[in-house]
């Protein structure tokens, strides 16, 4: 990775959250049906990568009760690869049936806040308790061949304590990064982070851990989820989350201000047109993307917050810049 700022990658690798992370935080409980309808859309729309369901409990989270059924019977005659939330080992044992029956995942997502107060109020256990159950899990998922994204929540900052320190942002790197996560997804879990903030502590953490490959996960809260996301990419970040008109979930955390204003995801019928609109490839069909996006609507029952499935795409021209020599990176992958 090159944490140069000013150079645009010809390449960016793309996951959809909207199956996992968007559909968490609705009352809707969309059926197993149609939640196949959309992940057979987004696989024939190309994207690469998707979160599919979670494996939290049924009794906390019972819009993922059909976790099993969506693993057994969504499509796989492609390339995509499916990553599923792992909240616990309880969690685990139940995705190892899954496997050994013959319909697992590629991925899962382990997730420890970097603030030790959120992470105590959404999974009930202090850093030491989470790291050593995750270590546990990880080293049986790694015996399943299951790659590891391991997600340091909450770097941007905490609606319980505020702002974050750099040594547990870098403490929980280096035990996801030591324990084998093959990528590291950095949360801006409370929609916090700003674009001064993205250089900061990217920098930082691209300097320290050079061998670590980086996902960059915002919310857009505030509506700086696509800026924030651009200057990642620019930094040399290989990885971007987003979902589909921009719904998502954001983990209880017991402040009120925190469930205030917009709680979804980066939008990724918006993303995507920006990226290949500045000519960086992700392999994904934008037209096919916004009709997804119109359907998403009607699927959850309500408008979601996508510009362009009602502005249409802009089919710039090769800018001057791209054509300018030493402007632009080599193919990331």
């Amino acid at each position: 990775m090159n944490p140069n700022p000013q150079r645009i990658p010809r390449k960016v690798n793309y996951c959809e959250c909207w199956a996992r992370d968007g559909l968490q935080s609705i009352t809707t409980l969309v059926p197993t049906e149609l939640k196949l309808e959309m992940l057979h859309g987004m696989i024939d729309a190309g994207i690469p990568e998707m979160e599919v369901t979670s494996f939290s409990h049924p009794k906390v989270l019972p819009q993922f009760a059909d976790a099993e059924e969506i693993l057994k019977r969504i499509r796989r005659d492609h390339d995509a690869r499916f990553r599923i939330l792992m909240p616990n080992m309880k969690g685990w044992e139940r995705l190892e049936k899954c496997i050994d029956a013959g319909y697992g995942a590629h991925k899962i997502i382990l997730m420890i806040s970097a603030s030790e107060a959120h992470n105590k109020a959404n999974f009930r256990m202090d850093h030491d308790e989470a790291m050593a159950e995750h270590a546990a899990i990880m080293k049986r998922a790694h015996a399943k061949g299951v790659e590891i994204v391991g997600c340091v929540g909450t770097v941007y900052g905490c609606a319980i304590q505020g702002e974050v320190a750099q040594a547990d942002i870098d403490k929980l790197t280096r035990f996801y990064h030591q324990e084998g996560a093959q990528l590291l997804m950095l949360g801006d879990t409370t929609g916090t982070a700003n674009p001064v903030q993205v250089r900061r502590i990217l920098g930082h953490l691209l300097g320290e851990f050079p061998d670590t490959e980086f996902l960059a996960h915002f919310h857009d809260t505030r509506g700086t989820g696509l800026v924030n996301s651009w200057i990642a990419v620019e930094m040399g970040i290989g990885w971007v989350d987003g979902s589909l008109g921009a719904i998502g979930g954001q983990p209880a955390s017991g402040a009120a201000l925190y469930h205030l204003g917009f709680k979804g995801n980066t939008c990724t019928e918006d993303m995507i047109a920006m990226f290949e609109e500045c000519h960086v490839e992700t392999g994904i069909d934008v037209d096919r993307l916004i009709e997804l996006g119109k359907r998403a609507e009607e699927v959850v029952g309500f408008p979601m917050r996508a510009n362009v499935i009602r502005s249409g795409r802009v089919p710039h021209e090769p800018s001057a810049l791209e054509k300018a020599p030493g402007q632009r990176m080599g193919a990331q992958s």
